[in-house]
């Protein structure tokens, strides 16, 4: 025990809260900024089990921030669990470290969250975040929510059944547009929020339920602004905390995806695709760069695919549906 030992000197933690720790299951979902702050900081905590979930591969503009990935995990093509499993592995050998490289949507969320207890948001959009909330909630599944752009960051942490849940705070259809990819980001506003949703789900799984915090925080450290908005109740006609209707559980799984900020729109198809057959394909009339666990073909100066296994394309380079269909067609068929 000797790994944490200034940890087991906090009374809060202990011999009996570190226990706890290492044998608690973790889901976190996405592995860009926060993601990757959230699994460092829990990993090096000793939770026992962490399971890392993001559909995306780490790019060189992910470097100022996401902090678990190298230039070479860029130059490589690796897709971030595999890539953030890899370097915590190397920090905490003790643990279980699982990485799965998907599209978090209704067809597998609830396979995702299984055995879980905590769940940790590190998504950079809200449609995801709606479906980890009405998800968690349903099951019974404390969500800790962060969100951070410029220099701004918000956070909360919601235990079903207790508290209020994200929708009696952000409606579906208020969430913002502004992304790390259109706005920017600041790299200090991400370990600020990422450390709060830590601190808050180690509290929960030591069982210092008590030391809650049972606010929603938002705070611009540009700006030097803050603001807490109370636990004071369920909102009223909260279709998920009050009404059980959990809609984003009911939302068919989009086919054809607009990935903000990022001039890609990913296109899944029906069924998985053999990576050495697509390469071969792909390789007539693109340049291609392959790899365990994806294809890059560059189609012209512009416009990039990314192919992956289970069936997800990445049309790079346009943010036109009809023109990231119409390169889908042309390339991968139908």
């Amino acid at each position: 025990m000797e790994r944490y030992s200034r940890q087991l000197l906090f009374n809060g933690i202990g011999e009996e809260g570190q226990a706890k720790l290492l044998h608690s299951n973790v889901l976190i979902v996405g592995l860009g900024a926060l993601g990757t702050v959230i699994a460092n900081h829990l990993a090096r905590a000793g939770v026992g089990s962490l399971r890392l979930v993001d559909r995306d591969f780490v790019e060189m503009s992910n470097l100022q921030r996401q902090m678990l990935f190298t230039e070479e995990d860029a130059k490589q093509l690796v897709p971030k669990a595999v890539a953030a499993k890899k370097a915590l592995e190397k920090v905490n050998s003790d643990i279980e470290l699982e990485a799965i490289v998907e599209n978090v949507s209704v067809d597998n969320i609830d396979r995702l969250m299984k055995d879980v207890d905590v769940v940790l948001d590190g998504t950079d959009n809200f449609e995801t975040r709606f479906l980890l909330n009405d998800a968690c909630f349903k099951a019974g599944i404390p969500f800790s929510y962060g969100g951070a752009v410029q220099t701004r960051g918000m956070g909360a942490f919601f235990i079903p059944g207790e508290t209020p849940c994200l929708r009696c705070f952000i409606e579906s259809g208020s969430a913002t547009g502004d992304t790390c990819d259109t706005v920017g980001v600041l790299a200090p506003i991400i370990d600020i929020v990422a450390s709060l949703q830590v601190i808050e789900a180690m509290k929960y799984l030591v069982g210092a339920k008590d030391k809650q915090r049972k606010t929603l925080e938002s705070f611009d450290i540009w700006s030097n602004t803050q603001q807490k908005i109370n636990f004071a109740g369920k909102r009223a006609d909260c279709p998920t905390c009050i009404k059980e209707e959990f809609p984003a559980l009911h939302e068919r799984s989009k086919s054809e995806t607009t990935l903000c900020g990022r001039q890609s729109i990913q296109i899944t198809a029906s069924a998985p695709f053999d990576l050495k057959q697509m390469s071969k394909k792909l390789q007539q009339v693109a340049q291609v760069k392959e790899t365990p666990f994806l294809i890059r073909a560059m189609v012209s100066e512009l416009e990039t695919i990314v192919v992956f296994p289970d069936g997800r394309v990445l049309i790079q380079g346009t943010d036109d549906m009809t023109r990231a269909k119409t390169l889908y067609s042309k390339y991968i068929g139908n």
